[in-house]
């Protein structure tokens, strides 16, 4: 097993205390965002997994550190593999050119540090 780095761990734990601020300030708007997410991850003819694959990809099309942290994270949990989550962002590469490869490395790491957690027995983050 290759060590990972916990990098996607640690955007997740520095994001919490920044969202609960927020949360806090506009609590109308992130219940609706929340309402919003549900929906959209809830199975359906795409279940859970692709759709948190759908939004790992665009998170590194995006290169949105937070987002691929989260969505990796959630990937793991709905039960993507590994070769799942490198081929969606293999899709990143020709949709988004070089910029995707770097990002795309870094979300590979953090998918496989959430997986590894999994594998280890734990839960992911």
């Amino acid at each position: 097993m290759t060590h990972h780095s916990a990098h996607g761990k640690t955007v997740l734990t520095e994001l919490s205390s920044l969202s609960r601020e927020l949360r806090r300030a506009i609590p109308d708007v992130h219940k609706g965002f929340g309402a919003l997410s549900q929906a959209a991850f809830a199975d359906g003819t795409l279940e859970k997994k692709t759709k948190e694959l759908i939004a790992l990809a665009i998170g590194v099309v995006e290169g949105c550190d937070g987002c691929v942290a989260s969505h990796a994270q959630s990937a793991v949990r709905a039960g993507a593999t590994r070769q799942e989550a490198a081929e969606a962002i293999g899709v990143t590469f020709l949709m988004h050119g070089g910029p995707a490869t770097v990002h795309g490395a870094r979300a590979y790491d953090t998918f496989c540090e959430f997986a590894d957690a999994l594998d280890a027995g734990e839960t992911p983050a």
